[in-house]
């Protein structure tokens, strides 16, 4: 371990302008690793490419996710090496607590390749340290994120609407990895979504996740959405249990738009030590469980969505999960998808696609789901936002 560089790129990060950051870890390699370049490639809000942050002469073009090194770096999470003509390439994921940002990468000439442990006695950098350096940048670059736009920019492949601006500032990441359970999200269209969302929140004892569906289209689907999922955040942060967060949501939203307009919520806290899974179901996002090699749904007694009528009282289900399972939560717009024979994509397909990603970490799961959709779809263009969440339980 070269802890001399490791502490230099801890201060040369720390140290660094937020826009600056690529900057300061650049020199860092360059003085104490040898490298000849080095760059930061942030996943895409579609997670289909890598995107450069800033431009450089010859590097400023995405890189594919699928068939890449740097691809592969990103989706195993592990550094993966390219040789080229006069050296090779070293791809480092950058993560932070399982969330995947993008990755690291860096050049070396032939002579200065690094290795694979510190066996040489001289203190020389190790692919161990090069993996450390990128974790650091990825705590950096999310703090970074409240006081410039560069790394958001970056995530855009293409503009945004508006809808989704305000749908992507409410996500707390794509992927959530922790002892006993890991996660992974995605939204689609990436760059037009509306009323979908997720979100979650971990403590020592409990997991939270929230899947919410605004009901309309475009700007005021997402205010709607945002309305809904602050109020959720404030009556979770004030310690409000589960069945009275969605009264206290209920009740702002039928406030501002006196049961116009209303929000499908799927609710669960899991019980960390347990398993036990508390639920409110107030609409339409639905649950499947992988156990054991078989697919099926979970079924939750329906209740009111969010917003329909005054003072709406809502109860709490109980069911359990086993180490082992996998959850697969999706909206209306991936289960109700229809074939053009009519058949929606919920009745079979849907469970074809979990059982053939059961090997595929819960990262890539939304990805997969979503790929099926367009060819399944008897219209060409999604009429609907279409969102997925998997969670596997250890």
């Amino acid at each position: 371990m070269n802890t001399l560089a490791l502490h230099s790129a801890e201060r040369a990060l720390r140290a660094s302008a937020p826009h600056a950051l690529p900057d300061a870890v650049r020199r860092v390699l360059r003085q104490h690793y040898g490298a000849r370049s080095v760059d930061v490639l942030l996943a895409d809000y579609g997670q289909t490419v890598l995107q450069p942050v800033g431009v450089r002469a010859g590097a400023d073009d995405p890189v594919r996710i699928a068939g890449t090194p740097a691809g592969r770096a990103f989706g195993a999470q592990e550094p993966v090496t390219e040789a080229v003509a006069d050296g090779v390439l070293l791809y480092l994921p950058i993560s932070v607590r399982g969330d995947r940002i993008g990755v690291l990468g860096v050049g070396f000439a032939a002579e200065h390749r690094p290795h694979d442990t510190d066996d040489t006695g001289d203190g020389a950098g190790t692919v161990a340290d090069l993996g450390e350096i990128a974790e650091m940048l990825g705590h950096h670059i999310l703090v970074a994120d409240r006081d410039t736009d560069l790394y958001l920019r970056a995530r855009r492949r293409d503009r945004l609407t508006l809808a989704a601006e305000i749908q992507w500032q409410l996500l707390p990441g794509h992927s959530l990895a922790r002892p006993g359970y890991a996660l992974g999200a995605q939204l689609e269209p990436a760059y037009d979504i509306h009323g979908d969302n997720f979100d979650w929140s971990a403590s020592a004892d409990d997991l939270t996740l929230t899947v919410t569906n605004g009901m309309g289209q475009g700007i005021d689907a997402a205010l709607l959405t945002s309305l809904t999922v602050n109020a959720l955040r404030n009556a979770r942060r004030a310690g409000v249990p589960l069945a009275d967060q969605a009264v206290l949501a209920d009740q702002a939203v039928y406030a501002r738009y006196r049961g116009e307009s209303y929000v499908s919520v799927l609710l669960m806290r899991f019980e960390r030590a347990t398993g036990t899974v508390d639920v409110v179901d107030a609409g339409s996002p639905r649950v499947y469980r992988l156990r054991a090699g078989a697919v099926e749904p979970v079924p939750f007694e329906p209740q009111l969505p969010l917003g329909m009528f005054e003072d709406t009282p809502y109860v709490v289900q109980r069911f359990e999960v086993r180490s082992g399972d996998r959850l697969v939560i999706v909206s209306d717009g991936v289960y109700a998808t229809a074939s053009p024979s009519g058949e929606t994509y919920g009745e079979q397909a849907l469970a074809r696609a979990i059982l053939a990603t059961r090997l595929v970490p819960p990262t890539d799961v939304p990805r997969a789901v979503l790929r099926e959709l367009p060819g399944y779809r008897a219209v060409p263009d999604a009429e609907d936002d279409a969102l997925v969440l998997c969670l596997d339980w250890e």
